[in-house]
Formats: C-alpha cells, sequence, structure tokens
C-alpha cells in the first residue's frame, strides 16, 4: 500500500512537479513464452551504480551509470556488438538516457556546462543534440520518443511557466499548450504523433490530455476527483494512466475516443495505478488487495482486472507489457526479505528473475522478443543494469 502510495504521489505532487514516470507501449495478447532466467551484467561506466531504463526490440539497452569513482552520472547506450558506451553530457556532470525508438535513437535529459537541465536525443550518427527550451532559462526534460524521430517532453517557458513540449528534426520544440491552467507535461507519444500527459485547467485542477496536431490538447476527465494524469498510449490511441475518484481513491483508468474514461477498478482494496499497457489493449499496474497487499495486475477489455501474484511477499508491481503480453516488474518475495525482477505470462505465471548474486533486482522494460531490463544487485553490493534473457 505505502508502496503505490508513493508511486502515485510521484506522478501527482501537489505542487505538480517534473512527471518522472514513463512507460512505453507495444503491441499483441497474451500467448505462451519461455521463462527468461539468465541475468545478464551490462556493466557500469566505471562507477558503483548502473540502470537501464528501457529496451527496443533490436536489444539495445538505454539508461545511466556512474563513472569512475562515482564522480558522474552518464548516459549510456548498451548493445551486445558494442557493449556499454558513454553517451556524455551537454556539457555539465550528469545525464539520464530514459527512452530509445527502433532506429537506436536515445532521448533523455543532461545538465549542460552552465548548470541547466536541457533535454537532448542522441543518435550513433549525430552525438548528443541539446533541444533546448520553450524560452526558459533553466530546464527541459525529455519522456519518450517514437519510430518517426518526435521526441515530447516538458520544459520551461519564457513566462516561468513549465509546458509540455514535442520536438522534431523539422520543426524543432514546440509548446502544446496547456488546458487553460498551468502546468503541463508529455509523458508519451505513439506512431501517429499522439501526445498524452497531464495538465492544469482553468479551474485549478489537473487533467489527462490527449494531443494531437489537428486536434490541439483535449481534456480527458477524470474518474470523478480533482486530478488524472495520462502515462501512456497505444498505436490506436487507447490512452491509460491514473485518476482520482469522487470519494478520493485513485484508480487506473483506459480511455478511448468512442468509450471515454473507464476505470479499470482494482483488487478489493481502494487504489490501483495504470502504467503500461500494449497495443491490444491489455493494461498492467499495481493495485491494494483486500487484504491490504499490493499486487501487480493485467486488465483486459474482456477478461477484467486479474492478480499477478507476488513472488512470496506482500508487494508487487507491474512495470511494462510486452506484445505477447509478457508482463514484467518487481516483487517482494517471502517475508519480504528482498525485492526481485519478475516475468509473467498466462501460460507460466510468475518467474523470479533472480539478482546478479546480491538481494535485490527489479524490471522496468521488456522488448517484443522477450528480453528484459533493469538492474540488479550484485555479490559485492554494488548495482547494476542488467539483461535478462
Amino acid at each position: 500500500m505505502k508502496r503505490l502510495v508513493t508511486r502515485v504521489m510521484s506522478i501527482v505532487p501537489a505542487a505538480f512537479a517534473v512527471l518522472v514516470v514513463v512507460v512505453a507501449s507495444s503491441a499483441g495478447l497474451a500467448t505462451a513464452g519461455p521463462p527468461m532466467l539468465a541475468a545478464i551484467d551490462l556493466g557500469t561506466l566505471g562507477g558503483t551504480y548502473s540502470e537501464a531504463k528501457a529496451v527496443n526490440d533490436s536489444g539495445q539497452a538505454v539508461g545511466l551509470s556512474y563513472t569512475a569513482g562515482n564522480a558522474a552520472l552518464h548516459a549510456f547506450s548498451w548493445t551486445q556488438a558494442a557493449g556499454m558506451v558513454d553517451l556524455g553530457t551537454l556539457g555539465g556532470t550528469h545525464s539520464e538516457a530514459v527512452a530509445l525508438n527502433a532506429a537506436g535513437q536515445v532521448v533523455g535529459y543532461s545538465v549542460t556546462a552552465s548548470g541547466e537541465f536541457h533535454a537532448f536525443s542522441w543518435t550513433q550518427a549525430g552525438g548528443m543534440v541539446d533541444l533546448g527550451t520553450l524560452g526558459g532559462t533553466f530546464s527541459s526534460a525529455a519522456q519518450a520518443v517514437n519510430a518517426a524521430g518526435q521526441v515530447v517532453g516538458s520544459s520551461d517557458t519564457a513566462g516561468g511557466d513549465r509546458h509540455a513540449f514535442s520536438w522534431t528534426q523539422a520543426g524543432g520544440m514546440v509548446d502544446l499548450g496547456t488546458l487553460g491552467g498551468d502546468p503541463s507535461f508529455a509523458a508519451a507519444v505513439n506512431a501517429a504523433g499522439q501526445v498524452v500527459g497531464a495538465s492544469g485547467t482553468g479551474g485549478g485542477e489537473q487533467h489527462a490530455f490527449s494531443w494531437t496536431q489537428a486536434g490541439g490538447m483535449v481534456d480527458l476527465g477524470t474518474l470523478g476527483g480533482n486530478q488524472s494524469h495520462a502515462l501512456a498510449v497505444t498505436p490506436g490511441g487507447q490512452v491509460i494512466g491514473v485518476s482520482f475518484t469522487a470519494s478520493g481513491e485513485f484508480h487506473g483508468f483506459s480511455w478511448t475516443q468512442a468509450g471515454g474514461m473507464v476505470d479499470l477498478g482494482d483488487l478489493g482494496g481502494n487504489h490501483s495505478l495504470a502504467a503500461a499497457v500494449n497495443a491490444g489493449g491489455r493494461v498492467v499496474g499495481a493495485s491494494v488487495t483486500a487484504g491490504g497487499e499490493q499486487h501487480p495486475f493485467s486488465w483486459t477489455q474482456a477478461g477484467g482486472m486479474v492478480d499477478l501474484g507476488t513472488l512470496g511477499g506482500t508487494e508487487g508491481y507491474a512495470t511494462a507489457v510486452n506484445a505477447r503480453g509478457q508482463v514484467v516488474g518487481f516483487s517482494f518475495i517471502t517475508n519480504d526479505a528482498e525485492e526481485h525482477a519478475f516475468s509473467w505470462t498466462q501460460a507460466g505465471g510468475m518467474v523470479d528473475l533472480g539478482d546478479l548474486g546480491g538481494t535485490h533486482s527489479g524490471a522496468n522494460a521488456v522488448n517484443a522478443v522477450g528480453q528484459v531490463v533493469g538492474l540488479s544487485g550484485t555479490a559485492d553490493g554494488e548495482s547494476h543494469a542488467t539483461l535478462w534473457e
């Protein structure tokens, strides 16, 4: 319960700070898949900590790592052929990669030489490119990128507000505006260029939005409360996220143009959070149970919300789902002694992915072929970016 509340409050803080939860969407329905038990240490850039945040279908993983002596935190890209490559910074000592597309374009944010935080786009050919800001003097951050290279995120404006943006090579950074209030944040973008996120309204509330070039920013409403936040969108335009209800609970939602916002319910407790969705409409996340525990769930239109269980502990959370309906995340094991990454399939149930000899691991993303990335504790007490396959 505490873990889910903490995660939701990181998405919907009172001051509406930078949205940091980024999730990816894929395609398809659940079918059987082999359990993945081999944990591969991706190493670090010389320091004691690294973490993989995302992986594309080619097996390229991106994330962040400390450099030698833990002197700086840098974005990295890892491939089987090249290993872990330092993507550098925009002149400062800190950068983080949060997402990438099929072509290997990586996005995130970096500190500049003057101490500002700027969104970046990195490619093998062009290196790290500063995407600038919407006129503000301090910060911008990229959160997602689609197959066409469209990057979305949020940026300070010249007026001191923070607005969602869309960036393309041809058009540069474009202000997506707000729903009448401030601020706004973009969390995800699909192949058609539909952007989703959250924005302040004229009435002082915070609502999920969907933005398209043709239609602009559209208010998706709430489940009766005063806040909702869109976190992911499928190629077909299904939007998922979290909303407060009229009674003050927060529930995962699914929104479509035809059906509007649908409450996904919960597992018997008072709260749930939708974190990711695939193109077949399978939504995953976590919910409080009737017994007060927090369990990962899978939801479909036909089957409703299904409890995926845990690895023996009282808490678990699903972070991503791929084309085959393979769900990944993290769960406490028996007696809540350790937290481990898991993979779940309809046929095989929940499988403990283990770790690199330490006492913890967690899965952040899974690609179409079943490769899982995240981080794992090592035998010497460090935490390393990890690939399971």
